[in-house]
């Protein structure tokens, strides 16, 4: 039996590394025999640019890029930008998002402000939301720089690739000195999706 092409859609901030967890998302992907197509978008690449990154897989993948309205998933590592690509999830698909603000140029230039509310206009928008502390659960960890290893860890359940996989991945993705805090930070990732927050409010 053919396995289904899964969309997913990361989107975020330069900065907390989306590119890295796009990059275990394919590495997992393949060392569990799927076909993988990938694809980044860096926008205004440097630190505090918008950044989203295309990732298919399935067992035969002829493009990479996600159609608005297609992503299976969406992790989103800021709220905002969970807010700004929640189109692009189809009906039934799932939202994982970081409670973090981060501030965009305009706002940060007085040009423009920074939603209120943004956990309820997420809520609102789209039925299917799991939120996720993820720089609380990182600093836990050991640092904050682990937030993006929290979001995989979150959105690991939902996705049909064996944990042992994920943490070979993940030991050989990242510093040799920051394994034990990164092996740490995923599995706090994959306790809040088992548990997740009663209440889960955007902060800085």
């Amino acid at each position: 039996m053919s396995r289904p092409t899964i969309n997913m859609l990361l989107s975020g901030v330069g900065g907390q590394g989306v590119v890295l967890a796009s990059f275990v998302l394919s590495h997992v992907a393949m060392a569990e025999g799927y076909d993988v197509k990938q694809s980044e978008v860096h926008g205004m690449s440097q630190r505090g640019g918008s950044v989203t990154s295309h990732f298919r897989f399935g067992d035969k993948v002829w493009a990479p890029l996600v159609s608005p309205g297609a992503a299976d998933i969406l992790m989103a590592f800021e709220s905002l930008e969970a807010l700004r690509y929640i189109n692009w999830i189809k009906k039934g698909g799932l939202l994982v998002y970081n409670a973090q603000k981060i501030n965009p140029s305009p706002v940060a230039a007085g040009l423009a402000t920074y939603p209120e509310d943004i956990d309820g206009k997420i809520a609102a928008a789209w039925p299917r939301v799991q939120c996720v502390k993820a720089n609380e659960l990182a600093a836990k960890a050991g640092t904050v720089k682990s937030a993006n290893v929290v979001m995989l860890g979150a959105v690991s359940p939902a996705l049909p690739f064996a944990q042992e996989t994920w943490e070979a991945v993940i030991r050989k993705a990242v510093p040799p000195k920051s394994v034990d805090v990164n092996m740490e930070a995923f599995r706090l990732g994959v306790a809040t999706a088992a548990q997740p927050e009663a209440t889960c409010a955007t902060g800085a």
